[in-house]
């Protein structure tokens, strides 16, 4: 499963990012609010640690960003910041668990399991008309059917379902699956997306891989959902 943690102070950042994946999650870290919003808008994370008092766009602002853009991960805030009316603000902001800063590291790892386990099934599997994407075994079902799916298209279906029918730009693939420091190219996700296509009508599958000119891919299914 994969950890956006968005915290300003670097050692912070990178103490939690050592222990989360210590515990065998995948973390990106990132040390402000604009960034941030950014990475979680990508619709890839399972959950969101988001620190409140950052310069420029605070968490309360990046919360607000990514919940109308329909970002559904749950938002675990940390704050130094333990008033009433600070915690009501960020729960009001979109936030689902408001920890107050210091905290113990036992206490952050329960509240992750916890946020976690609020999501049932979605964490296991990703449902789209006829077709689900099993997380664990990286496998596209569809009735008796499957096929296996290597980590780039496995990471590449996983963004298009969660982006449901929002478009995804080919840039916005690029820095989430290549990354930003890769090489690769606009050509890479146009191939990847004709693997994946390949593979959803092998297994008989509704979904369809929908292009738009500039604005990328997207989801459609094809008969009732």
């Amino acid at each position: 499963m994969k950890i956006l943690v968005v915290e300003d102070e670097t050692l912070l950042a990178n103490s939690l990012k050592t222990l989360l994946e210590g515990k065998g999650f995948e973390v990106d870290a990132v040390c402000d609010g604009e960034t941030g919003a950014e990475y979680a808008e990508l619709g890839v994370y399972d959950l969101i640690i988001l620190d409140v008092m950052m310069p420029g766009m605070n968490g309360y602002q990046v919360a607000r960003q990514v919940r109308l853009r329909h970002c559904a991960a749950p938002i675990l805030m940390l704050t130094a910041r333990g008033e009433v009316s600070d915690r009501v603000e960020g729960l009001n902001a979109g936030a689902d668990y408001y920890l107050t800063k210091p905290f113990d590291t036992r206490e952050l790892l329960a509240c992750v399991n916890a946020l976690l386990r609020r999501q049932g099934n979605q964490v296991d599997e990703l449902v789209r008309g006829n077709t689900a994407l099993d997380l664990a075994s990286c496998m596209l079902v569809c009735g008796e059917k499957r096929v296996r799916l290597s980590a780039r298209e496995f990471d590449v279906m996983r963004m298009l379902l969660q982006a449901g029918e929002r478009n995804l730009s080919k840039e916005a693939i690029l820095a989430r699956v290549w990354g930003f420091d890769s090489n690769a190219v606009e050509n890479h996700v146009e191939v990847y997306v004709g693997f994946l296509r390949k593979k959803l009508q092998s297994i008989g599958s509704n979904v369809r891989i929908e292009a738009i000119r500039r604005q990328g891919y997207h989801l459609e299914v094809d008969g009732p959902c």
